[in-house]
């Protein structure tokens, strides 16, 4: 069927009702792009914009286009299988790779939260200086904790839609104090360039946006539903949903992380003013936009942490109940447990190094996460590609080679990272 003829049967009077219906599976996709907003992607941004103008914005396009291939295909396995990305590791790969895999992946997961976690305490000590940043940390965990053991997954994903939505509106507003130089956005959101200087976070960029505990948590939430149960013309159609609605999310992404960039490059490179850190960042806007544009900065920074601490609890929850091939579930002992092993060890290692060595404590993580991810990236592949697994949803041949480029490509840029930052 032609594209055309796709749109004119969603468009007929008798089909208005199933392009309402996409708005029911609306929602998944959203708690995935709420990790490719996390305030480690604000660094990178921050720095990328104050640094190179709008040059790198061709990171956030390659990145998402990454993004919806991996993050479509993990769904892709939920649906197919009602299993999550751990449970069916455990059930397909032998017990030593399959254990190894997932202890990993929870490493992984408490290594991005203790980012978050930290992310939304810098926010919310911006926004009230008397707060100490470990007292932050503290108050952010205890937020985390009572929405995922008090909520359910739909619940949830309202919560996390509204985040999102605060954080693209606290943009708009930023765009709105600034003048941008559209014509020069254009050509950098498409033209591939590497200035001087900009490898380093160029590396970071395009290293980190595909991040281990995003792809255990979009499998889970798919799954979830449990929609492998219906027969095979149901199960297509709800891939074509899960499509749209990742596709959607992604762009919402791309959206905030470009407007991230647009947002230093209009007024930090525009002026030559050197950015180190987010912090730093939200103390320099007050004398260039006002102290409306740093107080909504830093909001956006703390609902951002906030957001992303909560799905960092969640991919754990999942990862630890799929060792014992149990689905997530906030009421049951494994994924409490494995919730708890992500946010108690993230939280405890900020108030240990404390916040003269929390930078350490970030670099550290992001070490893990380009360890990891090649791991979670090429488990993925080999389980959607198995017919023993997906049985005929399996991967076509010219998806396999193009989930290798990108497994490939994102492995090469995090293996030049963790290089970079070991020899730093």
């Amino acid at each position: 069927m032609s594209l055309i003829e796709k749109i004119s049967n969603w468009t007929r009077p008798h089909t208005a009702k199933p392009a309402l219906e996409f708005f029911k599976y609306l929602g998944p996709g959203l708690l995935v792009t709420v990790g490719f907003i996390d305030p480690g992607n604000w660094a990178s941004n921050v720095a990328a914009g104050a640094g190179y103008g709008y040059a790198l914005l061709w990171m956030v396009t390659l990145s998402t286009i990454m993004l919806v291939v991996l993050q479509h295909n993990v769904a892709h396995l939920g649906i197919a299988t009602g299993l999550c990305l751990s449970e069916a590791a455990s059930r397909y790969l032998r017990p030593f790779a399959s254990r190894g895999i997932l202890i990993s992946a929870m490493l992984a997961a408490v290594s991005t939260a203790l980012a978050e976690l930290l992310g939304a305490a810098i926010g919310l000590h911006l926004l009230f200086p008397h707060i100490p940043l470990v007292i932050g940390v503290a108050l952010a965990l205890l937020f985390v904790g009572g929405m995922l053991l008090g909520r359910s997954y739909r619940k949830i994903e309202r919560w996390i839609i509204a985040f999102v939505s605060i954080i693209g509106i606290s943009f708009l507003f930023e765009l709105h104090l600034v003048q941008v130089q559209w014509p020069a956005a254009a050509a950098g959101w498409v033209v591939p360039a590497i200035p001087s200087g900009a490898l380093p976070i160029v590396m970071a960029v395009l290293g980190a946006v595909v991040m281990p505990h995003n792809l255990f948590l979009h499998s889970e939430i798919i799954q979830s539903r449990q929609w492998n149960l219906e027969d095979d013309v149901i199960i297509r159609k709800q891939l074509n949903y899960e499509y749209l609605d990742t596709l959607v999310a992604m762009i919402i992404g791309w959206a905030i992380n470009s407007a991230m960039i647009l947002l230093a490059a209009a007024t930090f490179f525009t002026h030559g003013t050197v950015v180190n850190d987010i912090a730093q960042a939200s103390h320099l806007l007050h004398p260039l936009l006002g102290s409306a544009a740093s107080i909504v900065f830093a909001l956006a920074l703390l609902v951002a942490g906030l957001a992303s601490s909560v799905t960092a609890g969640m991919a754990g929850g999942s990862i630890f109940a799929g060792i014992w091939q149990e689905p997530y579930n906030s009421k049951d002992h494994h994924t409490r447990l494995g919730i708890g092993l992500t946010l108690i060890p993230a939280a405890l290692i900020i108030l240990l190094i404390g916040e003269k060595h929390a930078f350490m404590g970030l670099i550290i993580s992001q070490v893990l996460l380009s360890v990891q991810l090649p791991i979670t990236i090429f488990t993925q592949i080999r389980l959607t590609s198995s017919q023993v697994v997906m049985g005929t949803h399996a991967n076509p041949p010219a998806l396999k080679v193009t989930l290798w480029i990108i497994g490939l490509v994102v492995t090469g840029f995090n293996v030049a990272l963790l290089w970079d930052l070991l020899k730093g």
